[in-house]
Formats: C-alpha cells, structure tokens, sequence
C-alpha cells in the first residue's frame, strides 16, 4: 500500500508498456500518412484482395543468380511494376510479417533497392535486391517479393516471396521460373569462376573473364598431344548429334599432367578459343570446393566447360591425413558422374602430381576419359618457343640452335622468362635487343645464384622431376633447392592461387 493505492502487479505493468509503445508508434507514422502510401493498401488495390488473406508461396536461388531471377520474373509478366518499401528493419521480416507490421503504418511504399552486378566482362546490370513486382500473367495478379542475398546479416540466398490470389497461380509461377532462368541466364556463353564470400562460407559473386584469343601457332606442344585434347573436347562438341543419334556419351574428362610450367594452363586457354559458344567455369585450388554448384551450372547452361586446375592441391589438404579417403576429391569425381550421359558437358583437369590423383581415378572408372602428359618440351620445341615468344629478336637458325643446347630441362615458362630477361637487360643498356643480350640473359639465369628462379619456372635444366610416383630420376645431378611436403627431393611444392581467387586465365 501507498500513499496512491495498491501497486500494481507485474502483468499490468507489462500491458501498459505494450499499450503506451504501440501509441508511440502510431504516433511516430501518423505525421506520414499523408506523403507516403500505405503498403497494404497499394497491394489490396493490385490484387483485388486483402493481401493477408493471400496464401504465399516461396522459394530460394543461389546468390549469384539475381540477374537471372530478375530476367525470369520480367519474362513471366505480361506487365508489371517495382515498387520499394520505406521502413527501418523490414530484411528481417518474412512477408508476411511485413503485411502484419504494415497494419500499423510500420511501412509504406518508398524507393526500389537496386545493386548494379557485374554479368559481363564489360556489362553491368542494375538488379532490384529489395521491392515488390506488382505482375499481371493472363488473368491473374501477382505480388513478387524479390529480395537478393546478404550474407553481411544472415541471408545467404536470392529469395522470392509470391503473393497469388489462387495458390495455383503461385504455384505455376514458381514451377515456370527454372526454366525461365536457363533460358534467360545472362551467364550463358560467358567464362565465370567461382568466389568465396568474405562475410562467411558459401559461395560469393562469379568474377568474368575475357575468352582468351589464341591460334593453334601460339600453343607448342609434342606432336600429336593437342591433336588429341582437340578430337576429345572440341571433336565431341563439333560431332554431338552424331555420336547421340549412335547412342554414345557426350560427357567427358580430360586430364592434364606434367611438371608445373610446360603450358598445361596455356593449352586450357587455346581449347577454350575453340569453343566460343561454350559456358566455361573455372575453378582453382581451394575454389574446387563449389564443385557441385558449377556442375549445377554447367549442367543448366550446356554446352559447358568445367575447368578444374591444380587437382593436385586437393589431394594434398592438409586436413586429410596420409593414406585416407579425400571427401573432396571423390566429391569432385562423383558430381562429374552425376552428370546424364547425354549432357554436353567437358571436364579439362591439371595436375602436377597424377601419382596423387591415381588411387582416386582407378576407383572411380569412367571419369576420366582420356589423361594426356605434357611433358618438358624438347629441342624442337624449345627452338618454336623461342621464336613465338622473341620473334623481335631476329634470332638466327645457329643462335636458336646454342640456345637450346644450353636450355635442356627448362620448360615453356623458362622460355618465355628467358626473352622477357633478354629485352630488360637491352633497355637497360639503351640498345636494340640481340644475341649478346640473349646470351647474357641465358647465362644470368642458369647461374648458380638463379637455382631457385630455374625451379619457380618449372625449370629442371638437367635435374630430375619427381612426379612421387617413385620412379628413377632424371639425368644430372639433382641441384639444391627448398624441400617441402609431398614433393620430391629439392623440389619447391607448388601452391595454388589464394582460396577463392582464379589467376590462371587473366591477363
């Protein structure tokens, strides 16, 4: 007892503090009743209905595909509008909460929110990442809430949120827009990689890259080693309704094997020129492990091309150790077998070290159709890398000749060091390249201050390369180098792009 009376119970308390905040509230959005249209009323008057009275239907797409999502739902609509919402907090609120909270004048129709993603190398698109699509499709009115991916607060995938007076409607809306996306998909015939996201796990944004521009002349290999890549890649594309109508297989692995540095990567580069029309995904390293979302895309948007560099660094994680299963890898094997046969889809995979990928393949038959070695090139093949990449040195048959004696063992990215090395050291001289300029570049680096430059080249010059398979080495005397894990005496380990991140084809 007080001077006031009785104290009032908790409970009463309670509602009053709900009672005086709901009046502060409808306080607050009184004043903007006049200048800002009710969000409930803007969708009774689209659909005819009260709009919770709606059923709504939802589904969720990957990040990456809002461009496509957009293009789907405008493809949809006979006609249609955008319009935004004005309220604070409203991405942490389902639409129906949203219809709920707009009761109470929380929300009211506003600005469209817009984020401009990359879909081309040099095109851009502005794509709605929060309004609502006022549709109409025949008879029938929609309500779209599209709403893009933000991992920064929680929300990891494109959602759409469908408002139809018949669930039916929704429904078939929802069950046209997979193919509406394949059809309509702005990455088709485009070269993408995957990313990480820097606010967590998942897969992030797709980065573009140009579709290299390279002719059978820029790519030196054995003879008969790219006419091989070529019948089994390009060949099968170019022969697809044949080898259907005869009941065979379209889809197919290709492994590249080699030391690091003889051009695996380059011949990647010449097979993709060959196949303009093809989607290309790369992955890399690390980035491997959206395998199965790139098989996903590369199933929806074939003819297709997975590129899987540097498998050999899957092999390798450290969080397997020595002699077990590696999920990943068998991850990777079983999403190419997933694949139907008849789907258009090529595999090209490099590694340096096959020995690590064999157990794995030879348990898993079928995957891989065909593994091609690229080896050190020879003396033939040093002599054409030398012209195709110094050909403003106008070497002489004899000066190329002394060149490649002196350079056995080196491989095609020591070649194009060796004249990049010969033109710096004439402009740093104020000359014209030439031959003494060649030699002395070819002396610098087979020096013995430069063993460590020879073996970040891929450069044996004399020394053996040890794939791990346990073979006997090579020639000469095995030269001092920085050891590490899993490669062979000497040897410098070759590491992968950064997680997430694919070099290999830029520039």
């Amino acid at each position: 007892m007080t001077r006031y009376g009785d104290m009032p119970d908790e409970t009463d308390v309670d509602e009053f503090a709900r009672l005086f905040t709901r009046f502060l509230e409808r306080m607050q959005v009184s004043g903007q009743r006049s200048s800002r249209e009710s969000l409930r009323d803007r969708l009774r008057g689209h659909l005819g209905v009260d709009p919770e009275q709606v059923p709504v239907v939802s589904s969720s797409f990957p990040p990456y595909d809002l461009p496509n999502v957009q293009r789907a739902i405008e493809a949809w609509f006979d006609s249609f509008e955008v319009v935004g919402l004005a309220g604070s907090n409203r991405g942490h609120h389902s639409l129906g909460e949203l219809l709920e909270l707009a009761e109470y004048d929380r929300f009211g129709i506003g600005a469209v929110d817009y984020q401009r993603l990359q879909i081309d190398v040099d095109e851009e698109m502005d794509c709605v990442a929060f309004g609502f699509y006022l549709g109409v499709q025949g008879e029938d009115r929609f309500v779209a809430l599209l709403r893009a991916a933000n991992p920064q607060y929680g929300r990891s995938s494109v959602d759409l949120e469908i408002l139809a007076v018949e669930k039916a409607a929704g429904d078939r809306f929802l069950g046209a827009l997979p193919e509406l996306i394949r059809e309509h998909n702005v990455f088709r015939g485009k070269v993408v990689s995957f990313e990480g996201h820097e606010f967590g796990q998942g897969v992030g944004p797709f980065r573009l890259h140009p579709r290299p521009g390279i002719t059978r002349a820029d790519v030196v290999l054995p003879e008969g080693v790219l006419e091989r890549i070529e019948r089994e890649v390009v060949g099968i594309a170019a022969h697809r309704e044949t080898l259907l109508a005869a009941g065979q297989h379209l889809r197919r692995g290709v492994l590249l094997y080699g030391p690091p540095g003889t051009g695996k990567t380059h011949t990647i580069r010449y097979v993709l020129s060959q196949l303009p029309e093809f989607t290309v995904v790369l992955l890399a390293g690390t980035s491997i492990h959206f395998i199965s979302q790139a098989c996903a895309l590369a199933r929806m948007l074939q003819p297709a091309l997975v590129v899987l560099e540097d498998c050999d660094l899957v092999a390798e994680a450290r969080d397997y150790s020595h002699g077990s299963e590696n999920p990943l890898l068998f991850q990777v094997l079983n999403e190419m077998d997933g694949l139907a046969q008849d789907a258009d889809v090529a595999f090209l995979l490099t590694t340096n070290r096959a020995d690590l990928l064999e157990p794995a393949l030879v348990q898993r038959p079928g995957r891989v159709d065909m593994a091609v070695e690229v080896p050190l090139p020879d003396a033939d093949g040093r002599g054409r890398l030398l012209n195709l990449y110094g050909p403003a040195l106008n070497l002489s048959p004899s000066v190329v000749d002394e060149v490649v004696q002196q350079t056995e063992g080196t491989t095609a990215s020591f070649m194009k060091e060796l004249v990049r090395r010969t033109v710096l050291l004439a402009a740093e001289a104020g000359e014209a390249p030439g031959t003494d300029h060649l030699r002395a570049a070819v002396a610098e680096l087979l020096s013995s201050r430069d063993t460590l430059t020879r073996r970040l080249l891929g450069a044996s010059n004399g020394e053996s390369y040890d794939d791990g398979s346990g073979g006997a080495p090579g020639p000469g005397p095995a030269a001092p180098g920085v050891a590490g894990p899993g490669a062979g005496p000497g040897a410098v380990p070759r590491r992968g792009p950064m997680p997430g991140v694919y070099k290999g084809f830029i520039g």
